[in-house]
């Protein structure tokens, strides 16, 4: 009888310890299974807010108030203007995108021209339509200069002192050499200094090779070019000199525009 009461106590307590291992192994799983998923829910939740981070940043700075301010690009900088004409100046198709031919008298002294209505077309436009006007006739050409470097003429002023015409003026520059010399013959337009919309209806005559530095707007817009009389020009005229003999100042010979013809 002992015996058979011994054997059910530790059936019992056998049954007891596999219970209690059974309970002990559910409670572990269960918290194992609520780990995983606790730590499946913090992944996301972080996925989430990353997401919606990216997002909104992207958002913020493409389109909402941290967009960045547009920035033209270089040729866009370079299309744009940085001054406005003044006055009647015409339209550059006026210069029809052709070389013009025709002449210009300074005094006794006929030159051949040619104008560049491709390379310059505002800059010839400009001229062609002051010329047609008879703007040029009886102008005087007011400069000459001569230097070791430099050697042009310069005519056209409104008033005959080289004093800007405040009522007609235009730009950008055209056609200005890259390497800042200007050969004999070329025809270009005065500006003022360091302003590339002052050009107005003076221009200049190269008659040596010459070096024009740049200033801070660039160079000189060359419009064409004498085809010939050009030793003529220095032989009657330039060569001469200036009044007391200075390098920059006005012609020893009296010298004006007396006839212009374009076509």
């Amino acid at each position: 009888m002992a015996s058979s009461k011994k054997s059910e106590r530790e059936a019992r307590e056998a049954r007891e310890r596999a219970r209690r291992y059974a309970a002990r192994q559910a409670v572990h799983e269960g918290q194992v299974r609520r780990r995983r998923r606790d730590n499946i829910i913090a992944i996301a939740a972080i996925v989430v807010v990353g997401a919606l981070a990216t997002v909104t940043q992207v958002f913020y700075f493409t389109a909402g108030p941290g967009a960045p301010t547009p920035e033209p690009s270089a040729s866009e900088i370079a299309e744009e203007p940085d001054g406005v004409n003044v006055g009647d100046v015409p339209d550059p198709s006026l210069a029809e995108n052709r070389i013009w031919t025709g002449e210009l008298t300074l005094n006794d002294v006929p030159l051949g021209i040619e104008l560049d209505g491709v390379l310059a077309p505002q800059a010839v436009a400009s001229f062609i339509a002051s010329a047609e006007s008879g703007y040029y006739i009886g102008k005087t050409c007011h400069r000459l200069v001569k230097t070791d470097t430099a050697g042009l003429i310069q005519c056209g002023s409104a008033d005959g002192t080289g004093a800007t015409d405040i009522t007609y003026s235009f730009g950008p520059i055209e056609n200005a050499p890259a390497d800042q010399l200007y050969p004999a013959g070329s025809i270009a337009m005065a500006r003022v200094g360091n302003d590339a919309y002052s050009q107005g209806r003076q221009f200049f005559i190269v008659f040596d090779d010459t070096t024009l530095p740049n200033d801070s707007a660039g160079g000189y817009s060359i419009i064409g070019q004498v085809t010939s009389g050009l030793d003529s020009l220095k032989a009657l005229i330039t060569d001469a000199g200036t009044i007391g003999g200075i390098a920059d100042g006005e012609p020893l010979i009296p010298t004006s525009i007396t006839a212009l013809s374009v076509q």
